[in-house]
């Protein structure tokens, strides 16, 4: 609604090297709207009403080439050689800057101070947890049938789930829409998924 009269934020989020966005959230929302994105980093660029936002969000894709959505492909591609949090910040820091001077900044949207949030922590993507050998996927393609049993484990993240003490397994959960999940026993036994190791060239350690 173009009178919508509570408060909007504009963002720019960032996923991998390079692989920056612009989008708008209700700022009573908070950070809800680049966790679900899966954003890896993000920083605020302003506050204001909802049309001057809209105004803001089209000024950057047009003047930075910012688009305002990265496939999950994309964010699938990176997810896995991500650099340290103090390189993406610096990256987010420099585009932050050329958004804010941009001239024609919607004059009702206030600008924002930078300040990065970093979700590496939130996502678990330190290479302590998501690197190296043991790794595994489960469901590539139509790999998932139900019923199937996931062995027991420990939820790590929104990412996947890894056994204790062993590797990490990550599922595709888009795979299992509709699907009940129920407790299983201590001594439960995978079945009905296919799981095989990943390979080097195809390192998921990410969240899509």
């Amino acid at each position: 609604m173009a009178d919508d009269p509570r408060a909007y934020a504009v963002y720019l989020a960032w996923f991998g090297p390079g692989m920056v966005k612009v989008g708008i959230t209700r700022e009573d929302r908070g950070a809800a709207r680049l966790l679900e994105q899966g954003a890896v980093a993000f920083a605020w660029l302003g506050r204001g009403p909802l049309m001057a936002a809209r105004r803001a969000e089209e000024l950057l894709r047009s003047a930075l080439g910012v688009p305002d959505r990265v496939s999950y492909a994309r964010k699938r591609a990176v997810r896995g050689e991500l650099p340290p949090a103090g390189v993406r910040a610096a990256e987010l820091a420099e585009w932050h800057g050329r958004a804010v001077g941009l001239a024609g900044w919607p004059e009702a949207l206030e600008r924002a101070e930078f300040a990065v949030v970093d979700h590496g922590g939130v996502f678990r993507l330190a290479e302590a947890e998501w690197g190296g050998p043991g790794r595994w996927w489960a469901g590539c393609g139509t790999g998932l049938s139900w019923p199937a049993v996931g062995g027991g484990g420990r939820a790590r993240s929104a990412s996947g789930a890894g056994g204790e003490p062993g590797a990490v397994l990550v599922v595709d959960t888009r795979l299992m829409a509709g699907w009940q999940l129920e407790a299983v026993g201590e001594g439960a036994v995978t079945d009905g998924v296919e799981v095989r190791a990943l390979e080097p060239a195809h390192r998921q350690g990410g969240l899509f």
